[in-house]
């Protein structure tokens, strides 16, 4: 299997530049972690649309995976209690 190519969406890089780099590093880390297993252990599958979630603390990445194109596209990333809105 090849490596993965791991892109942010606009509104996912201007969420991942506010958050401290304490919290950021860490999900920086995750994220491009994605592209050599884009379903790590741990990582959900979300209900009502065709994307993947990981967690890191409080936080959340959601993420969509198309394999045909070996492309993980990050398209969300926020704290647990704002994420899913």
């Amino acid at each position: 299997m090849g490596k993965y190519k791991v892109l942010l969406t606009k509104k996912a890089a201007k969420q991942l530049d506010k958050l401290a780099d304490d919290i950021a590093l860490p999900i920086i880390d995750a994220i491009e972690k994605l592209s050599e297993n884009p379903r790590p252990p741990g990582c959900k599958k979300l209900k009502g649309r065709d994307a993947y979630r990981i967690r890191k603390g409080n936080y959340r990445v959601i993420y969509n995976v198309f394999d045909k194109e070996l492309i993980v596209d990050v398209i969300a990333i926020g704290h647990r209690r704002g994420i899913y809105n």
